[in-house]
């Protein structure tokens, strides 16, 4: 499955459209409302994907993250060590209603902290995750249960409550990942799970980790399959030239899994 993401300066350059072909109907979507459809496409297909994963240019989408938790999905992704959360522990409180106007909205005492700043009591241990090609992968993480806590979380929380006013003040709790490479200053990464809090650390790496097979795949489609061999400029034609890579890679794929399929020599 294929979008092609459309500049926002595009929509209402009229020459451009028609130079190249685009539908009147196609418009600016941004790429996690892309995501979106691409995913609810599969879904619609009967496809079952056990966890998505994606780097923190979709992952720092809060919108995105609870889109598919709507839709029953599970997920670990790259997340931006600025974005704010509390401890699992946090409990809001209801302060007195002192009598004028309406009543005052329940409250957490902490102010919520950046990633980083949540770390004080994380333990880290070793975990190995493959086998790379120039050794084996291992560093050391941590996993613990935060309360995202930004604007956009809260907002959202309010929504599904039923209002502001219905708001009880609790947020939901998620899984935070770290990671600290033994010769690091600090952590390196960070990654947001929706998955069970009892999930293993080291099944949170591999699903954290398993963007290295995205890479590889997509170098397989530009240098072996030639995705960034189009020089053409219609919608079109684009869309012809992914579809016959996409269909390349679908067979070589199969045979690598067939294990009646003669080996190269």
């Amino acid at each position: 499955e294929w979008e092609l993401f459309l500049p926002e300066e595009w929509v209402h350059d009229d020459r451009r459209r028609q130079r190249a072909g685009i539908p009147e109907e196609v418009g600016h979507v941004s790429k996690t409302r892309l995501a979106l459809g691409l995913l609810d496409r599969l879904a619609a297909q009967g496809l079952k994907v056990p966890v998505i994963v994606a780097d923190a240019g979709y992952g720092r989408s809060v919108s995105f993250r609870l889109a598919l938790e709507e839709r029953g999905w599970s997920y670990v992704m790259a997340v931006d060590p600025k974005e704010v959360a509390r401890p699992a522990g946090a409990k809001p409180y209801q302060p007195a209603y002192g009598g004028l106007g309406p009543p005052t909205l329940a409250r957490y005492r902490e102010a919520p902290r950046s990633l980083p700043g949540l770390l004080e009591w994380a333990v880290f241990e070793q975990v190995t995750w493959r086998q790379g090609s120039k050794g084996t992968m291992t560093s050391y993480f941590a996993a613990i249960q935060v309360r995202p806590s930004g604007k956009e979380a809260c907002r959202t929380a309010q929504e599904q409550a039923g209002g502001r006013s219905r708001w009880d003040g609790v947020l939901p709790v998620r899984t935070l990942l770290v990671e600290r490479p033994e010769e690091a200053d600090g952590p390196t990464g960070y990654w947001m799970s929706n998955l069970p809090a009892d999930t293993p650390v080291a099944d949170l790496v591999r699903w954290a980790k398993l963007r290295w097979r995205i890479g590889h795949d997509y170098r397989e489609l530009k240098h072996g399959l030639g995705l960034d061999h189009f020089v053409g400029r219609t919608w079109r034609g684009w869309h012809h030239h992914v579809t016959l890579v996409t269909a390349a890679q679908a067979f070589l794929t199969l045979r690598r899994l067939d294990p009646k399929a003669p080996m190269p020599a």
